[in-house]
């Protein structure tokens, strides 16, 4: 065998086994853990419950704060104020905003130039009086328990600086976006729940997250200089020593692309971001003492790696099939095993998956059909998005603000 057959071995055979530990990541953690935590549980909060403020960037929401500020206000928590920031919308968020503020004596809202969610976060935590800060976007809608899932990690230990919850795609009305919903369960869902058995967490949910007040302003706050300002300071809080949970039981109903261009533009932004952050912590994760990074750093350079193996292979069957005719590595026989394996581990990731999920929405069984073609999706847009995010990541200069304009949000809702 020779080098190309080693590397066609690895492309080959590396989502199976990424799969494969995701599955046993789910699983133990949710036998170990997740299956013991009452569901729903019932809260009884004294005076003595830590106040919560909750923070809510908005950049041209005029369509989506109403709804999500008339949930929010539902929540089974006694201790909590809203501080609603408008980042220089275009349309009539502000006037939007305004007028709920009447409705809702709890809500404070903030008028700022458009500099990005990060600054919208860090103005609203400057105004914020809670010992939690609760984060969740403009067009999200809140489970009416989720802040007290989430509040009770940091009351179980001082170590928690941040709680990350479990967004649902309620975008559905296409075909993308009943296969995002069974990517946030089998995928992303899985990853968090490995993740936080080996120790670290590689990104907290932006759309739906909290924090220990004190640990932000330890860390600064948010970065305003990074286009995924949830990775960067998920990954800072964790180098400072925190530790970062993952709480399934917080749900939060998130719009989603339904759309290839909507959903490519949001996947190459994430991929971006995952790179910005990798290239800028790289040298603290390789100290000793931040040693419990190092499998997460091995995850993601893996990940790279196989990213680019892909479009080697491709140059390599091009100059094979065009220019210089040699036997091709992969065979027809290898195909056909790694193929029948990662249709087989992905069966299996589904079932999993969607048998814990299940617990928390009880229609995710809807998309069944559609889900189980998305292995293959996933895969092709992780190497294409990340292949063309990782040269921008490095050649992004630093300090500039970061600033984007969220993709489509669904089909019905852009009908709105």
């Amino acid at each position: 065998m020779n080098l190309l057959d080693y590397l066609a071995m690895f492309t080959l055979g590396y989502p199976s086994l990424m799969a494969t530990i995701w599955i046993c990541g789910g699983i133990y953690f949710y036998v170990h853990w997740e299956r013991k935590q009452a569901w729903p549980a019932t809260f009884t909060w004294g005076d003595d419950a830590p106040t919560v403020t909750v923070l809510l960037p908005c950049y041209n929401e005029e369509a989506n704060v109403d709804e999500t500020l008339h949930h929010l206000f539902k929540q089974n928590y006694p201790h909590m104020e809203v501080i609603a920031v408008n980042d220089g919308s275009k349309d009539g968020t502000a006037e939007k905003l305004a007028a709920l503020a009447q409705q809702y004596p709890g809500l404070t809202v903030l008028n700022q130039a458009n500099q990005g969610k990060a600054s919208a976060m860090n103005n609203g935590l400057s105004q914020a009086t809670g010992e939690i800060i609760v984060g969740i976007d403009g067009d999200a809608i809140l489970d009416y328990d989720a802040i007290g899932y989430m509040v009770n990690h940091f009351l179980s230990s001082p170590m928690v600086s941040g709680v990350t919850g479990n967004p649902r795609v309620r975008t559905r009305s296409t075909a993308i976006g009943k296969i995002q919903t069974g990517e946030f369960s089998a995928i992303i869902g899985l990853i968090k729940r490995a993740q936080r058995i080996y120790g670290m967490v590689f990104t907290i949910s932006g759309v739906i997250c909290a924090f220990r007040r004190k640990a932000l302003e330890e860390i600064g706050g948010w970065n305003t200089d990074m286009i995924t300002e949830d990775i960067d300071v998920s990954w800072r809080l964790q180098l400072k020593g925190g530790q970062v949970r993952y709480e399934p039981r917080a749900m939060c109903w998130v719009l989603m692309p339904e759309t290839i261009r909507g959903l490519y533009k949001q996947r190459l932004r994430w991929a971006q971001g995952g790179g910005e952050v990798f290239l800028r912590y790289f040298s603290q994760t390789i100290r000793w003492k931040n040693r419990r990074f190092w499998v997460l750093m091995l995850e993601y350079i893996v990940s790279v790696v196989w990213c680019y193996s892909v479009i080697t292979l491709i140059a390599a069957w091009l100059v094979s099939y065009f220019l210089l005719p040699v036997a091709w590595p992969i065979s027809t026989r290898m195909l056909s095993y790694f193929g029948s394996l990662l249709i087989a581990i992905s069966f299996i990731q589904f079932t999993v998956s969607f048998y814990i999920d299940s617990r928390y929405d009880k229609t995710i069984y809807r998309c069944v059909y559609w889900s189980i073609w998305y292995p293959f999706a996933y895969w092709v847009l992780n190497m294409v998005t990340v292949v063309i995010a990782f040269p921008k990541a490095m050649m992004r200069q630093q300090g500039r603000l970061a600033t984007w304009t969220s993709p489509d949000r669904g089909e019905q809702f852009n009908e709105q």
